[in-house]
């Protein structure tokens, strides 16, 4: 009982996580400002992380692997608040 809950939550956070990405494209489309790109790829990273964690039944947050990923999905987000502070030319 226990894993279907953690499954179903994982899946529910994996989904939003993709919406976030598609609404950060619609505005990249729109805009083509590179901050909303790296938004999208951050949100969907974390996605496909959730996802993995729900297939494979990995339930712990405490692997290192997952936090590599987070590092990865995190760095974007600065990457993309740096990008969109820098000066321009």
């Amino acid at each position: 009982m226990k894993d279907a809950i953690n499954a179903y939550l994982l899946g529910g956070i994996a989904v939003s996580c993709l919406g976030i990405g598609v609404f950060f494209l619609g505005y990249w489309r729109s805009s083509r400002d590179r901050f909303f790109l790296f938004m999208a790829l951050s949100f969907w990273i974390e996605a496909v992380n959730r996802t993995i964690m729900a297939v494979t039944g990995s339930w712990s947050e405490d692997a290192s692997v997952n936090y590599l990923i987070w590092l990865l999905s995190y760095a974007l987000i600065l990457i993309a608040i740096w990008d969109k502070n820098r000066p321009q030319r």
